[in-house]
């Protein structure tokens, strides 16, 4: 559905959702470097690799560039809500790879995905799994995910694993219980929010993305209110650019001022007096 104030500013799409989209993703040096970080941990076989962040860092947005990064030599399987059983994990991620099984059980699911994976190997291809939200998985599905890291030959990991999660993911795989797949993780990376400088041009990328040429424009005030209010979270930066611009349009401009982003910020706090 079209944003009702897009024709207003000459948009092509809504420049603020917080809905993932890779169009939309902002490289800032730490995005950037990343991505490079699971890039090299997959396609030299490192096995496991942790990206974590805080809520709404872009960790989903960077799922999705990983996935429109990886060529057609990397078989993938996403799993979004990893609150599941053992058995249901494994049924998750031959369903994702297409692969069938007689039974559904532990055994032969295992068996189903090592025979994909041996074959994969064997013409060259990668198989790549990615799990989000992974602060969610239970320590009994965490051991699991490590037990399929043992699937491998003499020579290679047959399975790359990439695990992105909140903070607590971390505080979670420090459990005594999970050091041997704390100690296989050889790829670690956690994304800080923005710097301010990157804050500001984020702002404008996403505006220059959705096809806005010169407007609208937010003053110099309007842009320290809202790097102060999200400190630096795109999520939230995307939230008070959203009712700025609403702001905007319902007053009847585009120069947004420290006045249009206070009451967006009002608003989403519900704030109405």
């Amino acid at each position: 559905m079209p944003c009702i104030y897009n024709e207003y500013f000459g948009f092509k799409q809504a420049p603020f959702t917080i809905t993932p989209n890779p169009r939309f993703l902002f490289f800032s040096p730490q995005h950037t470097e990343a991505l490079n970080h699971m890039m090299f941990g997959i396609t030299e076989g490192k096995g496991f690799i942790q990206i974590t962040g805080e809520v709404g860092s872009g960790k989903t947005t960077l799922c999705r560039a990983l996935l429109d990064r990886l060529g057609p030599e990397n078989r993938t399987a996403l799993i979004l809500n990893p609150c599941l059983t053992v058995t249901q994990l494994l049924k998750a991620v031959c369903d994702e790879l297409g692969l069938t099984s007689q039974r559904n059980d532990r055994m032969h699911l295992l068996d189903a995905l090592n025979q994909f994976l041996l074959e994969q190997v064997a013409i060259g291809n990668r198989v790549v799994l990615i799990i989000d939200e992974a602060q969610d998985m239970s320590l009994d599905l965490l051991e699991q995910v490590r037990l399929l890291s043992n699937l491998e030959t003499d020579e290679e990991k047959l399975l790359q694993i990439v695990l992105f999660g909140q903070p607590e993911l971390r505080a979670k795989l420090n459990d005594s219980r999970l050091r041997q797949l704390r100690q296989r993780i050889t790829i670690r990376y956690h994304l800080s929010s923005l710097s301010r400088d990157e804050a500001n041009y984020y702002i404008h990328h996403r505006i220059q993305v959705s096809g806005g040429n010169g407007s609208p424009r937010f003053h110099r005030c309007a842009l320290r209110k809202i790097y102060r209010y999200s400190k630096g979270i795109p999520r939230l930066i995307n939230a008070v650019c959203d009712k700025t611009l609403l702001c905007g349009f319902v007053s009847g401009t585009d120069q947004l001022t420290r006045r249009h982003v206070r009451r967006a910020i009002r608003e989403l706090e519900g704030q109405f007096a």
